[in-house]
């Protein structure tokens, strides 16, 4: 366990220091080193969260963690503790010509997954959590989740992937963002409550979290 955790503390540092994607704004934002089977992966960090240092950590988070709170009964505080929280980009993409958030690009998304990579070979998580569409793509695969496929099609289920060469299972969630509707109305209510009910009654959120 020691081993595992000076490991992934090494890899943090190079995520820290990393400065590979001209286009990205750092600094690179991740979570604490928590050696969990449980790996979330979100999108990419918000303008926010680099000067917070930890990832959802502006008004996503406080829906997601609302999520969890009231489907898990896991409070913000002891899910960071016990989930080792990754994304597929680290860095703020900046704005988009039309003001929203930048969509990270392929080698950017590439980049990342060096350091993606290298946590998974450590945890070897049980079960990933997909938050938001990009991370949905990067975890399910072209096969699952095309990029013009429809969130209908893959929220509420679980899926057995093959992630950065380790076999898991995943699940997946909409992005918390306020800009989006998609979990506000139906379908998306229903299907995000089945996909947060598969994640409390998963054996590897039971253990995490029991006692708690």
């Amino acid at each position: 366990m020691l081993d595992e955790l000076q490991r992934l503390i090494a890899v943090q540092k190079k995520i820290a220091a990393c400065r590979v994607c001209p286009k990205m704004v750092g600094p690179p934002v991740h979570g604490p080193a928590v050696h969990s089977k449980i790996l979330l992966v979100g999108q990419a960090p918000g303008p926010h969260e680099a000067g917070k240092g930890r990832p959802f950590a502006h008004t996503a988070g406080q829906t997601l963690f609302k999520w969890f709170s009231e489907a898990g009964g896991v409070s913000e505080e002891l899910f960071r503790a016990r989930v080792y929280m990754a994304a597929v980009a680290r860095c703020f993409p900046g704005k988009a010509s039309g003001g929203a958030d930048r969509v990270p690009d392929a080698s950017e998304i590439a980049n990342c997954g060096t350091h993606l990579r290298r946590e998974i070979e450590i945890l070897r998580p049980e079960l990933v959590i997909a938050v938001g569409r990009i991370a949905i793509q990067d975890i399910l695969g072209e096969k699952i989740f095309s990029r013009r496929a429809k969130l209908n099609e893959v929220v509420g289920q679980s899926f057995y992937v093959n992630y950065h060469g380790w076999k898991t299972e995943a699940i997946a969630l909409p992005h918390p963002s306020g800009l989006s509707s998609w979990h506000k109305t139906e379908p998306g209510k229903t299907l995000l409550c089945s996909a947060l009910a598969r994640i409390a009654r998963h054996p590897v959120w039971n253990a995490t979290f029991a006692g708690d």
